[in-house]
């Protein structure tokens, strides 16, 4: 399976009153297919999964697996904070289609790194899809360490690792993990183009949900290793990417999918919609300049 490139941590569109857009979904879906976007995230931590109805979840991830049709690989968010939850939703997620799971470290309990080790052992050999590791520590409060993911790429269902720290030693730690059965994605908007010249595979985006073109042009730049033609489309999309990093994560960009038609601006509960102001107005203007016909329209 080709997993790698400019891959899109997809928004869960919801209506005013809090119920699925499919519609909204699928423009999004299409949006993402035409500028190019190479893999799809159904349900992952963008995409609002631990607000979703189990009901909702099968439905959505349904929906992206029939709408794709098999143009690139879908990916589904199946990390919970038990093995033998996480196990159970992957199995599921392989009987509604997906190609590969994203599967976030236990959030909450802080697990030791030999029950890390032990937590992704058992999705692999049980949960039925390929796995993609994903640590992000500032939500989950652990973190799992380059020498614990040198031990699991040994699974063969273990086929690679979002990180989404962005620190200089843990890029360099994990480039040096890549090969060609694991491979290392950014998990961090900001640090992508400097993971990738350092020879990660691809990055698991949130600013694509808004400029997947702009995103794939970036990927190609840095996996290429042309720095300079990297260096030029990450000052293009700095302003973005730093808009968004003005609320947590998916309040921002949520709020900038009406601005291209791709659905209402709500999340669900506890989180809510981003309020006027500051960071609202660094997002229209960024899209103004990246995507002007869109938000004109």
């Amino acid at each position: 399976m080709d997993i790698r490139g400019s891959i899109c941590a997809l928004a869960t569109p919801f209506t005013p009153d809090g119920a699925l857009d499919l519609d909204a979904f699928a423009r999004l879906l299409d949006y993402q297919l035409g500028a190019g976007t190479q893999a799809l995230v159904v349900a992952g931590s963008t995409g609002e999964a631990h607000m979703l109805e189990q009901h909702e979840y099968e439905q959505l991830l349904a929906f992206a697996v029939r709408h794709v049709a098999g143009r690139v690989p879908v990916i589904a968010g199946t990390g919970e904070a038990g093995t033998a939850k996480t196990v159970a939703l992957t199995r599921r997620a392989a009987e509604l289609g997906a190609d590969a799971a994203l599967v976030v470290t236990p959030y909450y309990v802080r697990p030791t790194q030999p029950g890390l080790a032990r937590h992704f052992a058992e999705v692999a050999e049980s949960g039925g899809l390929p796995v993609i590791l994903y640590n992000v520590p500032g939500r989950t409060g652990c973190d799992l360490l380059p020498e614990t993911v040198a031990a699991l790429r040994d699974y063969p269902r273990i086929i690679g690792i979002k990180e989404a720290r962005s620190d200089d030693a843990r890029i360099a730690a994990l480039a040096e993990l890549a090969r060609p059965d694991f491979v290392y994605l950014s998990g961090d908007d900001g640090t992508a183009a400097q993971a990738m010249l350092a020879g990660a595979a691809g990055t698991i985006s949130v600013v694509a949900n808004l400029v997947p073109r702009a995103f794939r042009e970036l990927c190609d730049a840095a996996v290429s290793g042309d720095a300079a033609s990297a260096a030029q489309l990450n000052r293009a999309l700095a302003p973005l990417v730093d808009a968004l990093n003005g609320a947590p994560n998916p309040i921002a960009v949520k709020a900038g999918l009406p601005l291209l038609g791709l659905g209402c601006a709500t999340p669900r509960l506890p989180l809510l919609e981003l309020e006027e102001g500051a960071v609202r107005q660094q997002i229209h203007r960024a899209l103004e300049r990246l995507v002007p016909s869109a938000v004109a329209a």
